[in-house]
């Protein structure tokens, strides 16, 4: 069986990263599945799929190869080994709403979140650590007065409980392009608005002042660009008449949770494809 990995690589932009990246691993016996790079405002991003062939796989060399080029080229170079077909390590990141976090937690209990482990969640406020008491998960609290740091905490953490994706469970901080693209299409958020409309933390809001008939959430991949991320799943209801504010926010929360479990469901199936940004079921 193939061995699957996939390599980041984040610092100043210089030229021939690319080319001494894939020349290395081509020596290595490695096959690249796929490869996206970009550069923003300086900075070289690039997110790199690669297999083995066990026979052909050292793996204690090609960490020593990397973290010799990861000196040589002044960059942060980290390679993750996948199995493809393991239990999914999920992070969820929370702040104070509690109806995301219980519906995905209530769904792994009852086995209806098959093929994915929370294993950490993480809270900018104290507040939901209770309920991750309550389902034995561990929860820890990052205080996000500094963004630098606390992603910083967070990266940290995610790596010592080897999660494979991230899940935003109503978290309302912005997350910057240095902490999205270590995970590149494995950040889910759930956003109120059925985008691209009312992007931003007052989406109900919003939609409610500009009277529309139809509100709805959409779930996305978390990109660098605020709530523009591809969209991977998306639920409407109509507005009726006499239909408060208050109204509006309680049945968009049920609608929430909902969206944001089959969007995960729906990534758990590895049946997910990012083309030119738009989300395909293949």
């Amino acid at each position: 069986m193939k061995r699957h990995a996939t390599l980041t690589v984040i610092g100043r932009d210089k030229t021939g990263v690319i080319a001494r990246i894939t020349n290395f691993l081509f020596q290595q016996g490695a096959n690249i599945e796929a490869l996206e790079e970009q550069v923003t405002r300086g900075q070289f991003s690039m997110t790199l799929q690669a297999t083995w062939h066990p026979r052909h796989l050292d793996e204690a060399v090609v960490r020593q190869g990397l973290e010799k080029l990861g000196r040589e080229l002044e960059m942060e170079i980290t390679l993750r080994f996948i199995e493809p077909h393991r239990v999914q390590r999920m992070a969820i990141l929370v702040t104070r709403e509690p109806h995301c976090l219980e519906a995905l937690l209530h769904a792994w209990k009852n086995q209806k979140l098959r093929g994915a482990e929370p294993v950490v969640v993480i809270g900018n406020r104290p507040d939901l650590q209770p309920l991750a008491r309550q389902h034995q998960i561990p929860f820890l609290h990052i205080p996000w007065e500094d963004r630098n740091q606390a992603e910083q905490k967070a990266l940290e953490t995610l790596e010592q409980y080897q999660c494979d994706f991230v899940v935003l469970a109503r978290f309302m901080k912005i997350l910057s392009p240095n902490f999205v693209w270590r995970y590149k299409n494995k950040i889910i958020n759930i956003h109120p608005s059925l985008l691209p409309s009312f992007p931003g933390p007052q989406a109900y809001r919003q939609a409610w002042e500009r009277g529309v008939k139809i509100v709805g959430v959409s779930a996305h991949f978390v990109t660098m660009h605020l709530d523009e991320g591809p969209i991977i799943a998306q639920s409407a209801f109509p507005v009726t008449r006499g239909m408060t504010l208050a109204d509006i926010v309680a049945r968009g929360r049920q609608h929430e949770a909902k969206t944001l479990l089959r969007a995960i469901r729906l990534f758990l199936s590895k049946r997910l494809d990012v083309y030119w940004g738009i989300v395909k079921e293949v």
